[in-house]
């Protein structure tokens, strides 16, 4: 029988509908874990990737909403410690953006879409479920090599990535004390629901790393459950990239 890397785990997880997130959900639960996962207005794919969870014979939770608004976090996370008898792994992975080709044309509505989704809620979420945190749990942040080689269509997004990497940093050393460990994953092209959205199904041919394709999202979640592991039980404050041998400073 297989040894579970995650045996009854309790793990909250935001943009796990499709993409990425989901692919976290899916393994993280082929490892033994029960999963809760917020999504933003997605109810077909939240309800898809919650029959999936069930499949695999874990407890699953989903919530809809904006993890930009304090009071929702909170009562998501006081819902998931009750329902599943508190948190052990938080996965900041929610996120979203708005290409331009110049700054000139950036809409400050998209601007501050994209800081209260990838950074400001982040650290929201973050904070209410910092208290139920013990000595061993861990949180891990979703940044992006655009945090280290820029991306000139996208300047907020990689503004908010940037941004990441150092409150994954910052929260590490607070953290440090308690036994938390707190690191990121910063992915490389990926071919995802948002990409795709983006920037068409023709981003998959373009931007290739050296690699010279773009990685899966399955191969994105690995990297997701190693930090989650024991096996990584010396890696706090450090960022992983799974980005197809893009050589990147930081």
């Amino acid at each position: 029988m297989k040894n579970l890397q995650l045996k009854d785990k309790s793990v909250l997880i935001t943009g796990a509908d499709s993409g990425i997130g989901k692919a976290i959900a899916l393994l993280f639960a082929k490892e033994g874990a029960n999963i809760a996962f917020i999504h933003y207005h997605d109810a077909k794919d939240a309800q898809k990737t919650s029959k999936e969870i069930e499949e695999l014979g874990k407890k699953v939770l989903s919530f809809e909403g904006d993890i930009n608004d304090s009071k929702f976090c909170e009562s998501v996370v006081d819902e998931v410690a009750s329902g599943f008898g508190g948190i052990d792994i938080l996965i900041n992975n929610a996120g979203t953006q708005f290409p331009s080709d110049t700054i000139e044309n950036l809409q400050e509505e998209n601007i501050r879409k994209t800081f209260n989704s990838n950074i400001i809620g982040m650290m929201l979420l973050t904070k209410a479920v910092f208290p139920h945190l013990k000595k061993g749990d861990v949180i891990i942040n979703t940044t992006s090599a655009t945090a280290y080689l820029g991306h000139e269509e996208l300047l907020d997004y990689s503004a908010t990535k940037g941004a990441i990497v150092s409150f994954t940093r910052s929260l590490a050393l607070q953290a440090k004390p308690q036994g938390i460990r707190v690191n990121a994953v910063a992915p490389g092209p990926v071919a995802t629901p948002l990409t795709e959205k983006t920037f068409g199904e023709e981003d998959e041919d373009t931007d290739k790393p050296p690699l010279e394709r773009n990685a899966s999202t399955e191969e994105v979640a690995a990297s997701f459950l190693f930090l989650a592991t024991d096996a990584s039980a010396q890696i706090t404050g450090q960022v992983l990239h799974p980005n197809g041998g893009l050589i990147v400073n930081g």
